[in-house]
C-alpha cells in the first residue's frame, strides 16, 4: 500500500510510546517530532503537517491523557482522530438522482493519472448498484483513448457513446447526453481529454462542456504517486473549472502517499473514491476513518469483508459452507477459496487490511503468488473423485498428478501434507463455532461473507 513506509514510522513512534509506561510532556512532544518528520517524508504538505502537529500535541499534553492508566494508547487514539479530520471525516459518497434522471459526471484530469480507467470502473460499481450507465468517449486527442474505454467498457458490460476524433469533445458531450435521455440511461459518465500539463486550452474545454451539459458532478482524478504536484493539480482545477470531488488512484502503489492525506485540507473536496490496483473491480469508496487504521497499521476489517461478500459466489458459498459445518472440507472448496482471494485483490490484499500484520514484521510482498498458481495446477491434475475424497491420495496417484501437473513429486506430497493440516484446522474452527468460541471476524462474518480460506 502508499502508506507502507509512513506505517512502519508510526509502528516504531508508538512502540516507543508504550514502552515508556507514564508519559511525560517531553515524550509527547519528542512523539510529535518524529510524528512530524514521517508525514513530511510521505510528501504531506508543510502547512498541513505543521497545523496537524500543533493539534495533535495540543490534545495529546492534556492532564487527563497524561495521567490516564494507558496515555500511550490514548496518544495513538488522537493522532488516528487527527488524521481522519485531516482526510476529511466520513466518506462522502456520490449522490446520484432518482433512477428516471440522468445523473451527469465529467471526470477530469492530466494524463496518465488514470482517468479513462477509472472511468470504466466507476461505471462498474453504479451497474452493480442497479445502475443503467452510459460513458462518453470525449478524449480525442490521445492515441488509442476511445479504444481504451471501449475495451475497458466491454469487460464491464457498458455501453460507449464515440463520434470519433474529428468532432470536438464538446459535441461528444451533447451527443452523449441527448442519448442518455432517449435511452433511458440514468449515469453519464464523459471522459475528457487531460494533457501532460495544465494548460488553459484544456480548462476551456472543460467549461464549455460544462456549459454545454449539465454537469451534476465534475470528478478530477489524480495519480498519488506524483505527491505534492498531485495536490498543486487539484487547487488549479479546483480554481479554473471548479471540482465537486477526487478520485485518488494509485494507492496501491510504491508511493509516499502524502497526496491523499493533503489534498482534502488543500482544496475542500472530499475524495470520492480510491484506486487500489489496476483490476477493474479496484475501486474503493474512500472511508477517511478506515484509511487512518490502515495507516496506523490497525487494518481495515470492514472494507475486507464488503470485499468478500462483493466477490463471494453464493452457490459455490453455500456449499463450502455446508461442507465446513460438516467438517467436509475438499480440494474443490479450497479452489472456491483461492478464487475468492484472487477476487479480492489476492493474499497481499487481504493481509494488508488484516490488524496488526505489518507489526508482526510480515511482508506481504514476499509471499510467492505464483505458489498459489502450483497449487491449482495440482488440484486440477486430481480426479473429481480424488478432489472430494482427500483420503483415496496414494504414492501412485500421486505420481500421476505430478506428471499432469508438472511439478516434482515433493511438491505434490507437501501440498497434499499441509492440505491434511488445513482439514484438521477447519473441524477445529468447526468446533470453536458451534460452541461459540470464534468471534468477530473469524465467526459470523467470515462464514458469512466468503471467509478468507
Amino acid at each position: 500500500m502508499a502508506f507502507e513506509s509512513l506505517t512502519e514510522k508510526f509502528q516504531k513512534i508508538f512502540r516507543d510510546l508504550s514502552g515508556k509506561g507514564r508519559l511525560k510532556q517531553e515524550d509527547v512532544h519528542e512523539a510529535m517530532k518524529e510524528v512530524k518528520l514521517a508525514l513530511l517524508e510521505a510528501d504531506v504538505n508543510f502547512k498541513i503537517v505543521k497545523q496537524f502537529v500543533k493539534d495533535t500535541e495540543a490534545r495529546a499534553v492534556g492532564e487527563d491523557i497524561l495521567n490516564s492508566l494507558t496515555p500511550a494508547q490514548m496518544v495513538i487514539k488522537i493522532v488516528r482522530e487527527e488524521l481522519v479530520r485531516l482526510m476529511g471525516e466520513e466518506s462522502t459518497p456520490l449522490q446520484l438522482k432518482p433512477a428516471g434522471q440522468v445523473t451527469v459526471i465529467m471526470m477530469a484530469g492530466l494524463q496518465g493519472a488514470g482517468k479513462t480507467t477509472t472511468a470504466a470502473k466507476m461505471g462498474g460499481k453504479f451497474k452493480s448498484a442497479g445502475r443503467r450507465v452510459l460513458l462518453a468517449a470525449g478524449d480525442v486527442y490521445r492515441p488509442a483513448a476511445i479504444k481504451q474505454l471501449e475495451v475497458n467498457a466491454g469487460s464491464l458490460g457498458l455501453d460507449v457513446f464515440s463520434m470519433g476524433t474529428d468532432v470536438s469533445p464538446v459535441e461528444i458531450a451533447k451527443g452523449a447526453y441527448e442519448r442518455a435521455q432517449k435511452e433511458s440511461y440514468n449515469v453519464l459518465i464523459i471522459d475528457t481529454a487531460g494533457r501532460l500539463h495544465i494548460d488553459e486550452g484544456m480548462m476551456q474545454e472543460l467549461s464549455d462542456i460544462k456549459a454545454a451539459v449539465p454537469v451534476d458532478y465534475t470528478v478530477l482524478t489524480v495519480d498519488a504517486m506524483t505527491g505534492q504536484d498531485a495536490v498543486t493539480v487539484a487547487q488549479e482545477f479546483s480554481d479554473k473549472v471548479g471540482i465537486d470531488g477526487l478520485i485518488v488512484t494509485k494507492l496501491d502503489g510504491d508511493t509516499r502517499g502524502g497526496a491523499a492525506l493533503s489534498i482534502r485540507a488543500v482544496t475542500g473536496k472530499p475524495i470520492f473514491f480510491a484506486g487500489m490496483g489496476e483490476k477493474l473491480s479496484d475501486l474503493q469508496e474512500f472511508y477517511p476513518d478506515r484509511m487512518a487504521s490502515r495507516i496506523l497499521g490497525m487494518g481495515d476489517v470492514l472494507s475486507l469483508i464488503e470485499q468478500a461478500e462483493a466477490t463471494a459466489d453464493i452457490e459455490k458459498q453455500k456449499q463450502l459452507n455446508d461442507h465446513l459445518r460438516k467438517s467436509q472440507f475438499t480440494y474443490d472448496d479450497f479452489l472456491v477459496q483461492m478464487n475468492q482471494m484472487r477476487k479480492m485483490g489476492g493474499i497481499s490484499s487481504i493481509i494488508s487490511m488484516l490488524p496488526g500484520m505489518g507489526m508482526k514484521g510480515l511482508d506481504p510482498d514476499a509471499i510467492d503468488q505464483k505458489q498459489f498458481d502450483r497449487i491449482e495446477a495440482i488440484i486440477l491434475s486430481m480426479t473429481p473423485a480424488e478432489r472430494n475424497n482427500p483420503k483415496l491420495m496414494n504414492p501412485s496417484r500421486k505420481r500421476r498428478i505430478a506428471r499432469g501437473s508438472g511439478q516434482d513429486i515433493a511438491e505434490v506430497n507437501r501440498i497434499v501434507k499441509q492440505f491434511e493440516q488445513m482439514q484438521k484446522m477447519m473441524k477445529q474452527m468447526n468446533g470453536m463455532r458451534k460452541h461459540g468460541n470464534l468471534g468477530g471476524l473469524f465467526g459470523k462474518n467470515m462464514f458469512r461473507g466468503g471467509g478468507l480460506f
